[in-house]
């Protein structure tokens, strides 16, 4: 079958449309017919040499997918071997939902690891009060969409922040009671959370706009990794700081993510949200799809379609 191989760190140049063996289903899982795949920024940073869990190389990149089995409509994350950048995929059986009825594969693609990383910690880490603002970064990406909304559908006031000021409209768009870019950060009224997928710098100087008794969120560091907080820092101003990674969670409370995959893909049968999808390429333009999130020219997911 045709899949994208990763032959080795680098540029977008290292992934490679190649002819590989059939995947072969293990125990409690299933081939899915992928029709569509989402890329995440983690994937850049494998390809990258930056991702703090390196998978051997040459490999087959992309954890979510959507697509046909056995005549049904899924969406999916792949574990393991073999990725889904490919025409098909072995996905472990408790990790597939069904896709709902009018979406399509691109929109089933974008949506379980988005959907997750923002749900679980906005429900689990922190809680929402009616009304309470809620600060998102990367607010028109892929996480940061679902963010906007998922912070709407809990009653709260999301605040978007954004890297430039061509991506305003977007979260606007979804419920965003304030839409700023980064550099307008210190213009903003404190916040109760703070919704974090950028990390580096902007995550330290958002930590200032937390209100007392209010948190931040770690999730992501695509503006690299975050300076070390003291908790002399925290305590003198009444905020906690917590942390996400969604990998680490699959593998020690599946129960949980489990349930949350449900919970949430309720929301989006009963049009609550719904996954953003701004750009779908074939498996032969992997490398293009790269660099469109690579240089943050990219808003909602970027989708490769086999």
């Amino acid at each position: 079958m045709r899949a994208v191989v990763l032959r080795g760190t680098g540029g977008p140049e290292q992934l490679v449309l190649d002819e590989i063996p059939e995947p072969v289903a293990s125990d409690g899982q299933e081939v899915v017919e992928v029709k569509a795949c989402g890329i995440n920024f983690a994937d850049v940073l494998v390809r990258l040499g930056r991702y703090p869990q390196m998978p051997e190389l040459p490999a087959v990149l992309g954890s979510e997918i959507a697509g046909e089995l056995d005549g049904n409509r899924v969406l999916g994350l792949v574990r393991g071997e073999g990725g889904g950048y490919a025409e098909r995929a072995a996905v472990d059986r408790r990790w597939l939902l069904p896709l709902p009825a009018g979406a399509s594969f691109a929109e089933g693609a974008a949506f379980p690891m988005a959907f997750l990383t923002a749900w679980i910690p906005l429900t689990e880490l922190v809680r929402i009060g009616f009304g309470a603002r809620v600060l998102v970064t990367a607010a028109a990406g892929a996480v940061g969409t679902a963010a906007v909304q998922l912070v709407k559908t809990l009653n709260g006031a999301p605040v978007a922040a954004v890297g430039s000021p061509e991506k305003l409209e977007l979260p606007r768009s979804l419920g965003a009671v304030e839409a700023v870019t980064y550099e307008q950060l210190s213009e903003l009224e404190p916040v109760d959370v703070v919704f974090d997928l950028v990390g580096g710098e902007l995550f330290a100087s958002s930590l200032s706009l937390v209100k007392p008794l209010g948190s931040a969120i770690a999730v992501g560091y695509a503006g690299g990794l975050w300076r070390d907080v003291s908790p002399t820092w925290l305590v003198g101003r009444n905020i906690g700081v917590h942390g996400f990674y969604l990998g680490r969670l699959m593998g020690r409370r599946p129960d949980l993510v489990e349930q949350a995959g449900r919970d949430v893909l309720r929301l989006w049968e009963g049009g609550a949200v719904r996954p953003i999808v701004g750009a779908e390429l074939p498996l032969e333009e992997a490398g293009e799809a790269h660099r469109l999130i690579e240089e943050r020219k990219s808003t909602g997911k970027v989708v490769l379609v086999p």
